[in-house]
């Protein structure tokens, strides 16, 4: 059975980058190049014609910013994933974004490789980051999240080990290889967590794990 391809929709102003990641993504086999559009005027209209499993977002664009396009599409297609693009890693951008919805954040000076597996990685339910990025969502979480009394949340062990692995910004195939386990087998138990914690996203868990000092 072949294994469906992630379907994957660019909004991006900048023409030339825009064009250049149409031609990236038609060349990675696991990926379907959707659309792409240079601004997020039309939305909702765009998506439900596309029907992407992945967004890439550009964060300054003009009519519409990325910022307020990420929460159009986590209140009304809570399943699609967005992953945000910027020239700049801003801390006030990159907070607001990640609390809007989004799931991984780039710089658009990543490596072409590099946004490929970006990709395949937020479609699994990762949270893909440029390492700047993720170190200063973690600082920006510690930050604008007063320090809670410790909350009584039923995780065992191996969960525990797993919640604090994401926390330091590892990715699913970084604690599977840390762990000597399979990526199912952390997919499953990032899984249990998500349902205990009452989240729904990578970005929720590890906000919750540190407001609540879970790790």
């Amino acid at each position: 059975m072949n294994k469906k391809k992630i379907r994957v929709c660019i909004f991006e102003d900048n023409s030339a980058l825009r064009n250049s990641l149409s031609v990236l993504i038609r060349s990675d086999s696991e990926l379907e190049f959707a659309g792409a559009f240079p601004n997020a005027i039309k939305l909702a209209d765009d998506i439900k014609e596309t029907k992407p499993d992945v967004i890439l977002m550009d964060i300054g664009m003009p009519g519409i910013s990325g910022i307020e396009a990420v929460k159009i599409v986590h209140k009304n297609f809570p399943e699609i994933k967005v992953v945000m693009q910027t020239v700049f890693d801003d801390d006030d951008k990159v907070f607001h974004s990640v609390c809007a919805g989004a799931v991984g954040y780039l710089l658009k000076k990543t490596a072409p490789l590099q946004f490929l597996e970006a990709i395949k990685e937020a479609a699994a339910g990762g949270a893909p980051m440029t390492p700047s990025i993720a170190v200063k969502v973690l600082q920006l979480f510690r930050t604008h999240h007063a320090p809670a009394t410790k909350s009584e949340v039923d995780l065992s062990a191996r969960e525990k080990e797993i919640l604090s692995s994401l926390t330091n910004g590892s990715s699913y195939k970084m604690i599977a290889a840390e762990l000597s386990i399979s990526i199912d087998t952390v997919r499953f138990h990032i899984k249990n967590i998500y349902e205990k914690l009452h989240v729904h996203s990578m970005t929720e868990a590890v906000a919750k794990a540190l407001r609540d000092k879970l790790v």
